[in-house]
């Protein structure tokens, strides 16, 4: 196997984006979903067209842009809003993510990251070969995002209780990184999960030179 195809997903604030960082250090290719979805509401764009029939001109910004802070309040709160907001927006995504899997695929050899937070909800995950979830406790999270984001507790609690819970993950994914301590630690946890994604690549390369 030339290249394999990690989907990298998980909760809020679980450390997604720190894991993302050390896999592109140990030279993993990384497609950021989170990009993506910015991309394909850049001012003008017809997801932002199709955004503002659902939701109204008032997530709109003077100057045309999506108003992000104020859409994310809107959805966060209430889970069918932020459905009919993913509905709109995963065809979009969807199809540019499919484009840069195969211009990673096409330029080089090895692991390609699709870290993409909410994967299995848009169906990406049926893109990839393996899932990984990273996922933490409440009270880090928590912490974390308050940190992150500058939101209040009641804010960052408001978009952890939106998401789903740690069995949905653990259920669905190949590994689970359980991210509650520090750096080091989810590095190691990274280390052995690059390493049985190594061994999975030279066996079935062995299995194709049998053949």
């Amino acid at each position: 196997m030339k290249n394999i195809v990690l989907g990298l997903t998980g909760q809020t604030g679980a450390g997604k984006s720190t894991l993302c960082r050390y896999l592109q250090q140990k030279g993993c290719t990384v497609i950021d979903a989170d990009q993506v979805a910015r991309n394909v509401v850049e001012k003008g764009s017809a997801c932002i067209a199709d955004i503002v029939l659902e939701f109204g001109v008032e997530y709109l910004t003077m100057d045309g842009n999506l108003n992000r802070r104020k859409l994310g309040e809107s959805v966060f709160t209430d889970k069918a809003k932020l459905k009919k907001l993913n509905d709109i927006m995963f065809p979009y995504i969807i199809n540019n993510i499919k484009e840069k899997i195969a211009e990673a695929k096409d330029a080089s050899d090895g692991i390609i990251i699709l870290d993409a937070p909410t994967l299995f909800e848009s169906g990406c995950d049926k893109f990839c070969d393996k899932v990984i979830s990273v996922i933490a406790s409440q009270d880090v999270r928590c912490h974390r995002i308050i940190e992150r984001d500058g939101l209040s507790e009641e804010e960052a609690m408001h978009r952890i209780t939106a998401q789903h819970s740690d069995s949905f993950y653990t259920e669905r994914s190949w590994m689970v990184l359980q991210n509650n301590s520090d750096v080091d630690d989810l590095k190691q946890q990274a280390d052995h999960m690059l390493s049985e994604l190594e061994q999975l690549m030279e066996d079935d390369e062995t299995v194709e030179e049998a053949l």
